[in-house]
């Protein structure tokens, strides 16, 4: 049971983490990849697989090698003082991200349950503070079991578009159309979505080099997998679907399958619950270890407090830009940090601490 918790628990925690604020609403996708065409657009998610795979299978064995089980004790040992300037960039993705879901959760429910905007906002808001209340073990297990939901759900969507669509998905993959910058969309969008702190609370689990590389395959394949479908089935209706602000609700709304809109409805309001509790989840782990030097421990109410502040200001920043404007010029700016401050030091500074450490 231990052996396979270390492959896949990982896996599955990222991959709750990254659909909320990575792809659930389809309008991630269509930013980084539909202006490189339909195969530019399979080929960089593949890239970005790919790059999942390496850069955490990297940092899951530099956490297990230097037991960095919080982002602020991680990147004080891969990056010394600069640490801090990781820690800016962290926080102003987690605005950013909390913004994004926080304003599709309230899209969300305005267009499928006809009730206003500020009470599915409030109410995913809600969700997460509880389970940044109840802590680790908890959001583990909800996590886990989610993501199976959710792997039901997009196959599901897949399978419905092509059976509805499929001459257009293949009319789209054959056309003539551009495919440059694939690669660099590809490696631009793991970057900035790299959610590691979210997942170090977890990394006790691994105990081998080979299950920590063994856990970064396992989940660059689980993290890509659904965006990859999910892709393929946007491209029944492209170009028209990348003017859409939430693709996902146009794509339902062509099916015409009222029973699959629900469910694909509930489940994505249920990522966005998830992308918000890890990654302030991974917050209150940093402040825990920090406090926990000096013999203290952060307070159980504060771990629902410091979420509800951070959406309630991430809410105000998405009311004020808009979510296409946010993703459009924020993602692509802080892809570019994060590449600077935590892929190039992982690919060398922690691979080289890692080789210069016995396995």
């Amino acid at each position: 049971m231990t052996n396979w918790r270390a492959y896949i628990i990982p896996g599955l925690i990222f991959q709750s983490v990254l659909v909320g604020g990575g792809y659930a609403t389809g309008r991630e996708l269509v930013e980084f990849f539909m202006p490189s065409g339909a195969w530019g657009g399979v080929f960089g998610l593949c890239m970005a697989g790919i790059m999942f795979a390496l850069i955490l299978g990297v940092a899951y064995e530099f956490a297990r090698i230097t037991k960095s089980y919080d982002y602020r004790t991680f990147c004080k040992n891969l990056l010394g003082p600069a640490w801090v300037l990781y820690e800016l960039a962290y926080i102003a993705i987690v605005i950013l991200v909390l913004a994004v879901v926080g304003s599709a959760a309230g899209v969300l429910a305005e267009d499928s349950l006809g009730i206003p905007a500020i009470i599915g906002t409030l109410s995913m808001t809600l969700a997460v503070g509880v389970l940044t209340f109840l802590g680790s073990g908890v959001i583990s297990k909800i996590f886990a079991l989610w993501s199976i939901v959710l792997y039901t759900v997009y196959l599901a969507l897949f399978v419905l578009t092509f059976v509805s669509y499929g001459s257009e998905i293949k009319a789209t993959l054959a056309s003539p159309q551009t495919s440059d910058g694939w690669a660099i969309a590809g490696l631009r969008y793991a970057a900035y979505n790299v959610s590691l702190p979210a997942v170090l609370f977890c990394i006790p689990l691994i105990k081998t080099r080979r299950q920590a590389f063994g856990a970064g395959i396992l989940t660059g394949v689980l993290a890509i997998f659904p965006a990859l479908v999910f892709f393929v089935a946007m491209l029944s209706h492209y170009p028209e679907i990348a003017e859409q602000p939430v693709p996902a609700l146009y794509l339902m709304a062509q099916l015409k399958t009222p029973w699959l809109e629900v469910l694909f409805q509930l489940v994505v309001f249920g990522t966005f619950i998830e992308t918000g509790s890890g990654l302030l989840h991974s917050i209150n782990e940093r402040i825990e270890g920090q406090i926990s030097e000096s013999n203290r421990h952060l307070p159980r109410w504060s771990r629902a407090a410091l979420p509800v502040l951070l959406l309630t200001l991430s809410v105000y920043v998405a009311d004020q830009i808009g979510i296409i404007q946010l993703i459009a010029s924020g993602y692509g700016l802080l892809s570019w940090a994060f590449i600077i401050l935590l892929v190039v030091p992982l690919l060398t500074i922690g691979v080289w601490r890692i080789a210069r450490t016995p396995p």
